[in-house]
């Protein structure tokens, strides 16, 4: 080989190297962690909360059906410990108590305000989107530090998780990062929870509190929400049944006192019981004011009328 080709050579060899550390580094740029609040945020974000409005947030958000210890029947211990299968591996839900080892009796209200707000922990990592913060998201900060005063009233309870049993190379959280990148979208929300009117009230109470889309819908490879079928229903993504279509074109018949009392008292207008996990839901959502039931009625009812898509 000439002294001309060996250069060109590492000519090639050296730009190589370089197009990969700079597309490294832009890429290591571009999947970190951005925590929806700063540091300096932090004072104002740990005033007290209402304890009380705190409680309805808590139920209907649904953080007991996810983060209740199984096995027993108080909903208010938050122990964690269920396993969520999922099509990338299985989940297990965090210890989200006061117990200040094992659960998150050592967070500020801007630690978790990041944490539901953005999918960021307290270390700066990336959550998994099987917590739904593409929903907590657009969560109205006053109801975050609510909820945080809320929390900090139920029993400590010592229970230290197991990890996600996710294969490699999912287990690389910053991968997360170009997931949200693609999907994670925080503007504002497009109803404004303080208006009066029994819409938007429940426009914010499924689409940013209640996360029902999350469920309700079907999921590309990626496990994003396909926007076509969004509420038309999908495959339960622990691989156990279907869930059922609650636009207009699933449940077009019921009134809204029929989905009312549906959420309340577990039963479809045919008498038929709601079971698997939305049984649980439904004992969230009956613990909230008849007025916010009422709410969550009206905006189901206004859903979009789309077709249920194929399992």
């Amino acid at each position: 080989m000439t002294s001309r080709a060996r250069r060109i050579r590492r000519f090639f060899l050296l730009g190589g190297l370089a197009v990969a550390l700079g597309g490294s580094v832009i890429g290591w740029v571009l999947s970190a962690p951005h925590p929806a609040f700063s540091e300096e945020e932090a004072a104002e974000l740990d005033r007290l909360g209402d304890a009380v409005r705190g409680g309805v947030v808590f139920d209907a958000a649904g953080c007991a059906s996810c983060h209740a210890s199984p096995g027993q029947p108080d909903r208010h211990r938050l122990g964690g410990g269920l396993a969520l299968a999922s099509p990338f591996g299985t989940f297990h839900v965090p210890n989200i108590s006061p117990d200040p080892e094992d659960g998150i009796g050592g967070w500020r209200t801007i630690d978790l305000a990041n944490a539901v707000m953005s999918g960021v922990s307290p270390d700066r990592r990336h959550y998994y989107p099987a917590l739904p913060y593409v929903d907590y998201a657009h969560m109205q900060v006053e109801d975050l530090r609510d909820l945080t005063a809320y929390l900090r009233t139920l029993p400590p309870v010592r229970n230290r998780t197991p990890p996600r049993e996710l294969p490699f190379p999912l287990t690389i959280r910053r991968l997360v990062g170009f997931w949200k990148l693609l999907y994670f979208d925080r503007s504002p929300s497009a109803a404004e929870p303080s208006n009066s009117s029994p819409w938007s009230r429940g426009h914010y109470l499924v689409e940013a509190l209640g996360h029902c889309a999350e469920c309700h819908s079907s999921r590309n490879l990626l496990g994003a929400i396909e926007p076509s079928t969004r509420f038309a229903g999908g495959p339960d993504q622990e691989g156990v049944g279907f869930v059922p279509n609650i636009t207009p074109f699933g449940i077009g018949n019921w009134s809204e006192d029929d989905i009312q009392r549906t959420l309340h008292d577990g039963l479809t207008p045919g008498g038929r019981a709601i079971g698997s996990t939305m049984a649980d839901i439904v004992t969230d959502i009956a613990a909230l004011p008849q007025s916010d039931q009422k709410a969550i009625a009206v905006y189901i009812k206004s859903l979009p009328s789309r077709p249920t898509p194929s399992p």
